[in-house]
């Protein structure tokens, strides 16, 4: 039976407990909260206003969110927009009371982050694992942006053994920056100035020959053999060319027309470009008696880079006036005057795979590795050594490039075209590395330095044996004929 206080009330008390422990107190306008003393203070918070209809008080169990990581889900309502004066704080102030703080920050992203409400509702985001994390991508190695399911592992880099296969005593080998002072045949016989001697040394049984001596008035500058591999021109500190026959160990010709030191030769086809240090470039041709047939005058300073395309119709040329100069079979002004390097450009090559691409290399104050389109004179590239470039080399097998280097680090590069990325670095000489020539297999490279020590590398693969033609490849093959012939 009701006690009167109860039916004076309206309310249902729970026996022992009296109306003066009940307060009711307003916040916010219509928000109630209800506060009961019950042996210790308790406080219970979002109350409903309506009486309660049970006659016996049972608590809620209401879950700690803040582990639930509630922010990896899309749980966002898709809000209108607020209208001018529209109560943004209390919107805010709720949102962190429903669900905690941490998903307070969340819910304010802006338009443009994963928790917009332009996104998908309830989709699931995964969440990035800490640096300590043993599975973080970073440990695991593909730290990339893209699952390890997705992508594929890249591949990895070509090995390239990291020492010399062979290391050959070169006393007397100079260490100056415009001479080029080794080659090697397509017979397989290396040449090295020494001093005021030129040494054959054959790769196939290691014998050595000297080939011959310029007496202790001259000295030897440059060398460069015949393509066939038969003859090789020696240019001199008195500015002469000799060609000698390296089989006979025999004289064949001496020309002049130099006033100083021939530090560059390159031999074509049928004709011979040497390079001064009195600034000019001559062309010789052995078929006729004059010194030389031609004269280029373009450089201001000593001519220490000189190749030839290896379709014989373009000469490249670089001197100690910071220019590369491109010329053609036909005419005595540079084609193109190319100037965007900051030091001597002796580091010169033509790119075998790709008509019309040149590789060039800077001295000390550059150390830039610059390639161009010799078709239209655009520099297609740049790439900063961090030392001085002294030689470049193309690879025939594969399509990479090696380059030599000199101050600071006397490093030996392996570059992958185009992208430029490293395949090996190289190190072992003391000394600025200044000579650079290739094997006729294009496998392996000797390089020369100061340091008195010519060190052979096998850097580049063997070239790639052409595959015969299968049974499917000559019926594409005739098909193709087929076709064209409708």
């Amino acid at each position: 039976m009701d006690s009167p206080q109860a039916k004076k009330t309206g309310l249902n008390l729970p026996a022992g407990m009296s109306e003066t422990s009940l307060r009711l107190e307003t916040f916010s306008g219509s928000t109630l909260r209800a506060v009961t003393n019950l042996g210790s203070p308790r406080t219970i918070s979002n109350l409903s206003a309506s009486p309660s209809k049970s006659s016996s008080c049972s608590d809620r169990f209401i879950p700690c969110r803040s582990s639930s990581r509630l922010h990896t889900f899309g749980l966002i309502d898709k809000g209108s927009p607020l209208k001018e004066g529209g109560n943004e704080v209390y919107s805010r102030l709720l949102r962190a009371e429903l669900f905690g703080s941490d998903f307070g920050s969340f819910s304010n992203a802006g338009p443009g982050s994963p928790m917009s409400p332009s996104k998908n509702m309830l989709r699931f985001k995964t969440e990035s694992s800490g640096p300590n994390s043993p599975y973080s991508p970073s440990i695991l190695g593909y730290d990339n942006g893209f699952s390890s399911e997705t992508s594929t592992p890249p591949k990895p880099p070509r090995k390239v053994p990291k020492t010399p296969h062979k290391v050959l005593d070169a006393p007397s080998l100079q260490d100056d920056f415009y001479l080029n002072l080794v080659d090697w045949s397509s017979q397989n016989v290396l040449a090295v100035g020494l001093g005021t001697c030129v040494y054959l040394w054959s790769a196939s049984n290691s014998k050595v020959t000297k080939l011959c001596d310029l007496g202790p008035n001259d000295g030897v500058c440059s060398v460069q053999w015949t393509r066939e591999g038969s003859y090789i021109s020696i240019g001199t500190n008195l500015g002469q060319v000799q060609v000698w026959d390296g089989t006979q160990c025999k004289k064949v010709r001496t020309m002049g027309g130099h006033q100083t030191r021939t530090g560059v030769l390159a031999w074509n086809s049928r004709t011979l470009a040497s390079g001064s240090r009195d600034r000019n470039i001559l062309q010789h041709d052995l078929r006729v008696q004059n010194d030389f047939v031609s004269k280029l005058i373009g450089h201001k300073s000593e001519v220490c880079g000189l190749k030839w395309s290896h379709d014989d119709r373009e000469l490249a040329s670089g001197g100690n006036d910071n220019q590369l100069l491109v010329w053609n079979q036909h005419s005595q002004q540079p084609a193109l005057r190319l100037t965007e390097h900051t030091a001597a450009v002796k580091a010169i090559a033509w790119s075998p795979h790709q008509s019309g691409l040149l590789a060039s290399g800077g001295g000390t104050a550059d150390r830039c590795i610059r390639f161009w389109n010799t078709t239209n004179g655009h520099q297609l590239n740049s790439v900063d050594t961090g030392s001085q470039v002294c030689n470049l080399a193309w690879s025939k097998n594969v399509n990479e490039i090696v380059s030599t280097h000199g101050y600071s680090q006397n490093q030996i590069m392996v570059w992958k075209y185009p992208s430029m990325t490293k395949v090996a670095t190289l190190t072992g000489h003391s000394m600025r590395v200044l000579y650079l020539a290739m094997s006729p297999d294009g496998q392996t490279i000797v390089t020369g330095a100061g340091d008195e020590t010519l060190r052979f590398w096998n850097v580049f693969p063997s070239m790639k044996t052409p595959v015969s033609m299968t049974i499917a490849d000559h019926l594409f093959f005739l098909l193709n004929i087929i076709i064209q012939c409708m």
